[in-house]
């Protein structure tokens, strides 16, 4: 007979989760896997509140398995580490991302791009090898292989640093990989959100020239005098689109809601690319011809692999890139959820789960 979450480890723990597909959470008694030889065990602090942690409670992609303890942007303190374990010790900062596992065996992983392996393991929502469901970051403890540890620099505040374990990564790996991080490039950032905002922070970082893309005229102070866009373009307006025709090297589209890709294709160069980072429940549509036209490129990006995570926490120290940030309570994060389905939150939530947590046990 399968055994409760609470007896299938040996380490008592406890968290917030998910039951069903109202998305609604609440405290949960579960259990965490003793320290391995590689393992390294921490206290959770703070989690972001990631727009997939939403998708994931209410099953809007199809794959939710309950009970779920959602959170992949978990950062704390070391408590515990295994005899094995070289890169981290008790005391030290660290986080844990959108992953726990992968092979180890396949070209991704042998290339540093785990988050590509077949058979990675999410960090919630997900089969661990020994055959258990992953539980994520709204809970008091973590525990993970020390190769999907991330070590967090002296000055990198753990709170605002959190969402840099998905939102940075997603944004950064694309920049890098597709040659936009670099002076003289002109970058688009579609969507001003938890993603955006942090994109806008490290394509300029990167020597780019930063436009802003998005469906808010409100929202244009921000990015210009707060984020230190280059420019604002409002997507509706036909004008303004007309403009800025073939002007873009390439764009970073981070917006999960189904939305017009053609008008986007239109603002870039010949050779640009479109990058999409978002994952709408539903497919876009894709006329193929301003692709031809052009010879544009029209593609996808997913977190990084832990070799570049950890590049891009330490440039991120470097440049005091951090996101920003609303810091909650546990008990908030019903509220919160129904607040980021509405994109009421500038930027991102982060659960204060080392003060509040403890206090919603009954």
């Amino acid at each position: 007979m399968a055994k409760s979450p609470e007896e299938e480890h040996p380490v008592k723990a406890f968290g917030w989760a998910a039951r069903d597909t109202s998305g609604h959470l609440s405290p949960f008694n579960f259990s965490r896997r003793a320290t391995g030889d590689e393992d390294v065990r921490f206290k959770v602090l703070y989690c972001g509140i990631c727009h997939s942690d939403l998708h994931s409670i209410k099953n809007e992609w199809g794959f939710s398995v309950y009970p779920m303890v959602p959170g992949h942007e978990i950062v704390g303190e070391v408590t515990e580490v295994g005899s094995k374990v070289k890169k981290v010790k008790v005391g030290d900062k660290v986080g844990v991302g959108c992953m726990v596992g992968a092979c180890h065996a396949c070209d991704n992983c042998n290339n540093d791009l785990e988050n590509y392996c077949p058979k990675m393991v999410l960090t919630y929502n997900s089969v661990y090898t020994d055959g258990t469901l992953t539980y994520g970051g709204y809970s008091d403890s973590m525990v993970a292989n020390e190769h999907y540890i991330v070590r967090f620099p002296e000055n990198m505040p753990l709170d605002a640093g959190a969402p840099l374990l998905c939102a940075g990564i997603t944004v950064y790996s694309p920049l890098k990989y597709f040659g936009l991080a670099e002076p003289g490039k002109h970058v688009g950032i579609v969507g001003l959100g938890g993603l955006g905002h942090v994109g806008v922070k490290f394509a300029k970082a990167l020597g780019a020239k930063v436009t802003v893309i998005s469906t808010s005229p409100s929202k244009k102070d921000e990015a210009l005098n707060q984020l230190g866009a280059h420019s604002f373009l409002v997507s509706s307006d036909q004008d303004q689109m007309q403009a800025a025709m073939g002007t873009l090297d390439g764009i970073i589209d981070t917006v999960s809601a189904v939305h017009p890709i053609v008008p986007l294709i239109g603002l870039l160069k010949s050779h640009g690319k479109l990058i999409l980072l978002g994952a709408p429940e539903k497919p876009l549509e894709l006329p193929v011809f301003p692709l031809i036209v052009g010879r544009k490129v029209l593609a996808g990006s997913g977190i990084g692999g832990m070799k570049e995570t950890q590049e891009m926490i330490d440039f991120a120290a470097k440049q005091n890139i951090t996101a920003e940030i609303e810091v909650i309570s546990m008990e908030y994060v019903n509220t919160a959820m129904e607040r980021l389905a509405k994109n009421d939150v500038r930027y991102r939530f982060v659960i204060d789960v080392g003060n509040t947590l403890a206090a919603t046990k009954s």
